[in-house]
């Protein structure tokens, strides 16, 4: 509190260069009346600013300078009985003011830069925004300066008011600038795309005509179209496969259920977007999920945490040095996890291009001093932020545990990334889909029939109609389905260069699409043995083997007949290592990758292999079949930091992003904020619930 406290006594940075103003303002005005005790006034004054300067060691440019101005003009003046400082003032002065603003910018410190950081915490000095702002606005102080000086040099009479004029002006650019420039620069691109349709959902359609077309139907989607049915839109979802889901689904094999891709889900907690889901479409959390346990083997060793106190106690005695630095990481990851959502939109938090557009610039200049602690995550990559914490390379490695679900390695990892997609499972923990993920995604499809809408399977959309760089519908085969607004749940490669067509799009557009990297894909092998595995926990990470065992009848016992379970082996995969789909060389490799898991596994689970009654196994070209996700991947685009994800709104007026394909990424607590945030966009941010905390 007492760091608070210091801090709200800080003088603003604006009234800070007011400040550093005054003595040069005593100067001018009385050396202007001939008065020359202006200079020696003037000195007493920039050494006041000076002097607690010098005892913090924290220098001002401006003060400095000032100082060293008037220290020279009065020893000119009063020893060297010089009259040019007191005769020339204005001229001088500005000149003095001109060659520094200039020489800062040089060296790359803006003069204005040091007073701009008594309003903002260290964390933002670094962001090359915040130097290119402060350096725009030094800039144009260097013009007033030598503008200022020309004006004195040529006809001193008139110069008071008109220099006078233009310090005003400056200072009131500075004031709106620093506030507008922040949103100017994370939203010029975004609001070239940020179009404006018009959908009045009251307004009676034709059978073939819809409010809102949902072009696939994974979470991202149905998570869009639940809630625009809700709020009374005409919806239609159009998906290729005979269920919905995408990776969110299930099939069932002689009794056991198995999951194509979802078994830990995240955002569930207090605050969670899935929470606002299910409490805005009425269903109920325990009906749908089951908190997960889990055991992690590393190094021969099992941890087996039930709650964040068990895995932080669990951590301190394996690594008893590094027992402070432990509380000390999840102490900061809770307030920055905290802080991620303290003022989310119907449970989804917004990027900075949707902060600046919902909340105002003011909002987004001041989200570094109202979000400090996940600013900073945001700021570097998961190892920096380790690094940062730990020294043993070992505790490290066991804290990237879950970092599959990113698909990346640590140094390649945005730290905000992590927080959000691996340490939240830490701190609130990861539920499972009760009755299958099949379940969850069914029930959001039941959900918008029973809201009016319509959800066709078997419809493969060969093509989003687009008419003058505006959307006009879908088309399956012969049959067209009409609306002004089209939600692309599909893969981003698939929506532009397949549905919508490279003629529609800019080049350059479309490059940038062609060079997006994909994620990387998984290889599963799903396994009904008849064993009683009830005694393991749910998941199993093994760090030593590269594998999880996922054992679903111990999250819920229907997924597997009585006293048998459904067990699901999963590893990283690259769909570039496997033959052709159909191919002996495609089978056999697909056979021995599995036995190679099996054998693994019964390391866990011994005698695993002598009680499988049924197997089958999924490869990336497996994924990609039923998914349509090129290269099978799992999370879409690669999600490390260098990736630039395509913003949810399109160069194509109407033509929406709902899926992993956007911000956030990939998962599906990060496709359901995919989904609020569409909806949002398209009900005009209405019906929206902010929450501050």
């Amino acid at each position: 509190m007492e760091g608070d406290a210091k801090s709200s006594r800080k003088v603003p940075g604006m009234l800070y260069i007011l400040a550093s103003f005054i003595p040069w303002i005593v100067y001018w005005v009385l050396c202007g009346m001939g008065n020359w005790l202006g200079i020696v006034f003037s000195l007493a004054i920039s050494l006041l600013l000076v002097v607690p300067q010098i005892h913090k060691r924290d220098f001002n440019l401006m003060d400095v300078i000032s100082f060293l101005y008037f220290s020279t003009a009065a020893a000119a003046t009063f020893i060297f009985n010089l009259s040019i400082f007191a005769e020339k003032s204005g001229f001088l002065g500005y000149s003095v003011l001109f060659l520094m603003a200039l020489i800062s910018l040089v060296i790359k410190q803006p003069f204005t830069f040091q007073a701009s950081k008594r309003d903002y915490p260290e964390i933002y000095w670094k962001e090359k925004s915040f130097l290119v702002i402060n350096s725009i606005i030094t800039g144009v102080w260097a013009a007033i300066f030598i503008a200022n000086a020309i004006i004195f040099l040529l006809n001193e009479t008139s110069a008071v008011v008109l220099s006078n004029t233009l310090i005003a002006l400056g200072i009131m650019f500075s004031m709106v600038f620093s506030l507008k420039a922040p949103a100017y620069f994370v939203s010029g691109e975004f609001k070239k795309y940020d179009w404006s349709v018009n959908v009045n959902p009251r307004q009676s359609k034709k059978e073939d005509e819809h409010d809102v077309i949902i072009v696939g139907s994974g979470i991202g989607g149905l998570t869009c179209g639940a809630l625009l049915s809700k709020r009374g839109y005409k919806v239609l979802v159009l998906e290729q496969h005979h269920q919905v889901g995408g990776y969110c689904s299930s099939f069932r094999r002689k009794g056991f259920v198995f999951n194509t891709g979802v078994v830990d889900v995240s955002g569930l907690w207090e605050k969670g977007p899935l929470t606002y889901l299910l409490r805005e479409l009425g269903l109920k959390k325990e009906d749908l999920f089951v908190r997960n346990t889990i055991r992690y083997i590393f190094k021969g060793k099992v941890i087996e945490p039930h709650n964040l106190e068990e895995f932080i106690s669990l951590l301190s005695e394996m690594f008893p040095d590094e027992k402070e630095n432990v509380y000390a990481f999840f102490d900061e990851s809770k307030k920055a996890y905290e802080e991620c959502y303290k003022d989310s939109v119907n449970g989804a938090p917004l990027p900075a291009e949707l902060i600046a557009k919902v909340f105002g610039a003011k909002k987004l200049l001041d989200y570094p001093k109202e979000h400090p602690h996940f600013f900073d995550w945001m700021n570097k990559t998961y190892k920096e932020k380790l690094d940062e914490f730990f020294i043993n390379e070992d505790l490290k490695t066991l804290l990237c545990a879950l970092l599959g679900y990113l698909g990346t390695e640590p140094e390649k990892t945005r730290a905000s990334s992590a927080l959000t997609a691996v340490v939240s499972y830490y701190l609130h923990g990861g539920y499972f889909p009760k009755g299958g993920a099949q379940r969850f995604a069914d029930s959001l499809k039941a959900f918008i029939e029973n809201n009016g809408g319509k959800v066709l399977t078997r419809h493969k959309v060969d093509r989003i109609l687009v008419e003058n760089g505006e959307v006009k519908g879908a088309g399956v085969g012969d049959k067209i389905f009409r609306s002004p607004v089209v939600v692309a749940n599909a893969n981003a490669k698939t929506t532009f260069l397949e549905l919508v067509g490279g003629d529609n799009l800019d080049k350059k557009f479309v490059d940038y699409i062609k060079g997006l990297e994909m994620s990387p894909s998984a290889f599963m092998v799903f396994l009904g043995v008849d064993m009683d595995l009830s005694d393991y926990p749910t998941l199993i990470k093994n760090l030593d083997e590269g594998i999880e065992i996922v054992i679903n009848s111990n999250a819920d016992p229907s997924l597997a007949p009585k006293g048998k379970a459904s067990v699901t082996i999963i590893t990283g995969a690259n769909y570039h290592d496997f033959p052709e789909r159909g191919t002996e060389e495609y089978s056999k490799m697909k056979r021995e990758i599995a036995e190679m898991l099996i054998k693994k596994a019964e390391k866990v689970i011994p005698g695993l292999s002598e009680h499988i009654i049924v197997w089958d196994g999924a490869t990336p070209k497996t994924f990609e079949r039923y998914t349509s996700m090129p290269e099978g991947a799992m999370y879409s685009f690669d999600q490390s930091i260098d990736t630039k994800r395509p913003y949810f709104k399109t160069p194509i007026k109407g033509l929406y992003l709902a899926s992993a394909s956007t911000f956030p990424s990939g998962g599906i607590e990060a496709v359901v904020i995919s989904g609020i945030i569409c909806a949002n966009d398209i009900c005009g941010w209405k019906n929206t619930e902010a929450r501050e905390m």
